[in-house]
């Protein structure tokens, strides 16, 4: 084989190696790209669909949001795009998101169809439809001025405030799983695979690591509430931080709560997970408590939160599966202390 083709055969193994590690090619800040992505997507509809998928900045439809089952959402629901629209949608996603994040959200909507095939049998009064994901835009997106994105179905809630082309808001950002394990192989996904991993098994690693006079800090309650907090209001519950202070914690576990954290910020575009955390420094980490409610093992309800000056983890799973098995149906979200929807929170 000549030189040259050495090279390129070299240059094409090392490409394709580096995608497979998913390193990714540098890539726009999330406004520029929510930008290119809200025009292209625009681009696609017709008078109708616009009616459907854009509602004004100011209309009460932005800040009402929530991941439950419901018969009717705003926007346009992907089950009605065609594939056009389908993969401009999908751009709008990818705009806000990390590659890491991109898959988890996609995989969210892709439980929907685990939950179709484990009911089948005895069906709810909702359908479990992998398509029924809705779209809006609010506002008239532009290099200037204010805009706003939902993207949001069962399970689910992504929002974002665009404001002279830099991404000013990206909370509540929502995340679910049922089940929590994927119990055989079913729907595209392999037996025993997790779509939120690290958000629960990190708090179960740190909580498991604290010794009985932290437990007595960190752990708030025996037994685990139902449901997050403040789930579909407009705004995070003004309460102070409970729990164990990260100044308390050893060096290990200061490890694995910031781990946890990453758990959440990785998923957002790069520039907002390093502006999330930026804001954390800035405010100070000493700053952030961890705690803990319900039992300390899986399968029996448990609850957790960590929060600071800047933000809001709350996570819980006290929900059986469509199959029974007890804590296995995970709510967790991030919100923003300061105010969700670039709406100052009343203190």
């Amino acid at each position: 084989m000549k030189a040259g083709k050495v090279t390129i055969l070299c240059a094409l193994v090392l490409t394709t190696a580096l995608a497979t590690l998913g390193f990714q090619k540098e890539r726009p800040p999330a406004g520029e790209s929510f930008l290119t992505a809200a025009k292209g997507f625009l681009e696609t509809l017709d008078a109708e669909e616009t009616k459907r998928a854009v509602m004004d900045y100011d209309s009460p439809e932005r800040v009402a949001w929530h991941f439950i089952p419901k018969d009717s959402r705003k926007g346009l629901v992907v089950k009605e795009m065609n594939p056009k629209q389908r993969k401009a949608a999908s751009q709008l996603l990818r705009a806000g998101l990390s590659f890491l994040g991109y898959k988890k959200f996609t995989n969210i909507m892709k439980l929907e169809g685990v939950l179709h095939e484990l009911e089948k049998e005895n069906p709810g009064r909702f359908p479990r439809d992998t398509e029924l994901y809705y779209y809006t835009l609010f506002g008239k997106p532009g290099k200037e001025g204010k805009w706003g994105v939902s993207i949001e179905g069962h399970h689910m809630s992504l929002n974002f405030v665009i404001e002279d082309n830099e991404v000013i808001s990206s909370t509540p950002q929502v995340m679910c799983s049922n089940p929590t394990i994927v119990p055989a192989d079913l729907a595209g996904f392999e037996k025993g695979a997790r779509v939120l991993d690290n958000e629960e098994t990190l708090a179960f690693d740190l909580v498991n690591s604290l010794s009985d006079e932290q437990k007595k800090v960190g752990i708030i309650a025996e037994e685990a509430p139902r449901e997050v907090r403040n789930a579909g209001e407009a705004q995070p519950p003004q309460t102070e931080a409970e729990g164990i202070s990260i100044r308390e914690l050893e060096d290990e576990q200061k490890k694995l709560l910031r781990q946890l954290i990453s758990a959440y910020t990785r998923s957002m575009a790069p520039d907002i997970a390093a502006k999330r955390l930026a804001d954390i420094k800035e405010a100070g980490w000493g700053k952030v408590k961890f705690c803990w409610a319900g039992a300390t093992k899986p399968g029996i309800g448990h609850y957790y939160r960590v929060q600071g000056p800047t933000f809001l983890i709350e996570f819980v799973n006290t929900q059986p599966d469509a199959a029974g098995n007890p804590a296995s149906h995970i709510h967790c979200l991030w919100r923003d202390m300061r105010g969700d929807f670039a709406i100052a929170a009343k203190k």
